[in-house]
């Protein structure tokens, strides 16, 4: 009888176990009520340069989106990284106690320079209808696919507001609410709540703890740090995009309360 070694006869044990079950052999007839997508958060970017460069650098280099969209008339929509796939396009970043978002959002990149500094002042660029349009309708295709809540729809500057700033101010969020992708304060309740702080203004505290309710990460200190400067100018750059100079104010406070009303 021919002997089998001891290192023969574990090899043996150890590919049998390992030998990969068939997928056609997998019982799919149940599945569990507890489960939602992966894909829980879109968020919009700007690429701070031109159409050629976004393609190689978001193609070629250590950051990606899953799509980008064009610049160029007529607009072109490139998707760089399939859906059921991450891409590397938040970095780190955190909404309502979410952190990390990569694994759990879609990231949809934007050909725009963003802004150039001139000795008048930060000049943004504007964009285009056409690329807006596009923006929209892929938006509603994502958010309408995975049942993205509203206010899972965010700029980059919401989810990392310590440091970025795109979409800017000149991103027309407004439209997104238009097309019901994003929550919008009511005018009148903003106008209203205006008058009510303007005789009071609330403390820093306050601002605080209303823009976490909302989603934002900022410190619960009751001072005007740095830190809670820069969600403030996130947080009016998008709903008040006149003035986004990170200071509260009566208008800034109506905002926030108006907005938390549609949120409930």
């Amino acid at each position: 009888m021919k002997r089998i070694s001891l290192a023969t006869l574990a090899l043996a044990v150890l590919s049998a176990c390992t030998t990969p079950m068939p997928r056609q052999d997998i019982e799919r007839s149940i599945s569990a009520v507890s489960q939602e997508p992966r894909v829980q958060f879109l968020i919009l970017h700007y690429t701070a340069i031109d159409e050629p460069a976004s393609l190689r650098v978001l193609s070629q280099q250590g950051v990606s989106a899953h799509y980008l969209v064009g610049d160029r008339s007529p607009v072109k929509v490139w998707q760089l990284v399939d859906e059921s796939r991450m891409a590397y396009h938040a970095g780190l970043s955190e909404w309502k106690g979410n952190s990390k978002l990569n694994p759990s959002s879609v990231g949809i990149e934007i050909v725009n320079f963003g802004y150039k500094d001139t000795p008048e002042g930060r000049v943004y660029y504007p964009f285009p209808q056409e690329q807006i349009d596009r923006v929209i309708a892929l938006s509603k295709d994502i958010v309408q696919r995975y049942q993205i809540r509203p206010e899972y729809v965010l700029g980059h500057s919401d989810i990392a507001p310590q440091r970025k700033s795109d979409p800017g101010p000149l991103f027309p969020w407004k439209q997104f609410a238009a097309a019901g992708l994003i929550p919008w304060p009511d005018a009148n309740e903003v106008t209203r709540l205006s008058e009510q702080y303007q005789a009071q203004m609330p403390e820093i505290k306050w601002f605080q703890q209303k823009l976490a309710k909302i989603g934002y990460a900022i410190p619960q200190h009751g001072n005007l740090d740095e830190a809670t400067k820069n969600v403030l100018i996130a947080f009016q750059s998008k709903y008040r995009p006149n003035k986004f100079d990170g200071y509260p104010d009566a208008e800034t406070a109506a905002i926030i309360d108006a907005l938390l009303l549609k949120l409930k």
